[in-house]
């Protein structure tokens, strides 16, 4: 049996299609989610839909009960993320949960980034917990970049794409790609012990600016600030001061290449090359209404 944590968020409910494309029966996986109402879509399609709060170790053992492979996808609350973690992986040791993948991200080992600390705490913990392990080091997701938080539209109305990043190259991927690697991962045999860091092609923000600029038929040109000023203009944008720094110090960070990798860990997995960056941003501005 594989669970899927956070199964209703976007990444899950994506790495769920790409196992049931895989071939791997329904009634074979486990949506391990907060809120089981938001997954009826999933429970019609034959997909198990357990209870599972982070916030509430006191039922994640019983989530967990049967499982052969769990993804552990970390929650969006940046505060409580390690603490949650701790829980989930105690529950998974005392449910006996065959292997653990973990959805970490890129270059975890080395990373400096204020975002970065919660998932090195997270893996060393893991490592310790006596658990079979494989981790998913997930390259920055392009759809994020592309406007997902918001702020394209206002950047298309001024022409002008803000950000931290100077030159820094950010080998970035889409949500897609990094589900359909984490279905292969999850289905093959010997994982434990494995680290994979799933960049795709890189680009800068200059470069992404440009692509945008392309698709829309809208000057588009990228400024970079200080990561303070860049983080003053987010809070000005609407972003939570504490979100904005986070934000804006992910953003810095590719200067430093953290968001960079010449791994072929997903390239070799997927079998093919990651999907392009201009595929990735238009799919993105359709969504969002920007084209």
């Amino acid at each position: 049996m594989i669970i899927i944590t956070a199964a209703t968020g976007r990444y899950g409910r994506l790495v769920v299609d790409a196992l049931l494309r895989r071939g791997v029966p329904a009634n074979e996986i486990v949506a391990a989610v907060r809120n089981p109402e938001k997954a009826s879509d999933l429970a019609a399609m034959g997909v198990a839909v357990r209870e599972a709060d982070y916030d509430r170790p006191d039922i994640l053992v019983a989530a967990f009960a049967g499982a052969d492979r769990l993804l552990l996808i970390p929650s969006s609350d940046f505060v409580e993320r390690y603490p949650q973690m701790v829980r989930a992986v105690e529950a998974a040791t005392d449910a006996g949960v065959g292997l653990v993948a973990y959805a970490s991200f890129l270059n975890t080992d080395i990373s400096t980034l204020r975002l970065g600390e919660a998932h090195k705490l997270t893996e060393a913990f893991i490592r310790d917990s006596g658990l079979p392990w494989v981790m998913l080091r997930n390259g920055a997701y392009i759809e994020v970049y592309a406007g997902d938080l918001g702020g394209m539209d206002y950047a298309l109305s001024t022409g002008t794409l803000i950000g931290s990043a100077g030159r820094g190259r950010i080998s970035g991927v889409s949500r897609g790609d990094l589900a359909e690697a984490a279905a292969i991962v999850l289905t093959s045999q010997d994982q434990a012990g494995k680290i994979y860091e799933l960049g795709g092609t890189a680009f800068t923000k200059a470069e992404l600016g440009a692509a945008v600029s392309r698709l829309t038929g809208k000057p588009l040109v990228y400024q970079d600030l200080p990561v303070d000023s860049y983080a003053q203009a987010l809070v000005a944008g609407g972003f939570p001061l504490f979100l904005a720094e986070i934000v804006a110090d992910a953003g810095f960070a590719a200067t430093r290449g953290e968001w960079y990798t010449e791994s072929t860990d997903l390239q070799t997995l997927l079998g093919r090359q990651s999907t392009p960056l201009v595929e990735v941003v238009e799919a993105t501005l359709k969504r969002n209404g920007l084209l």
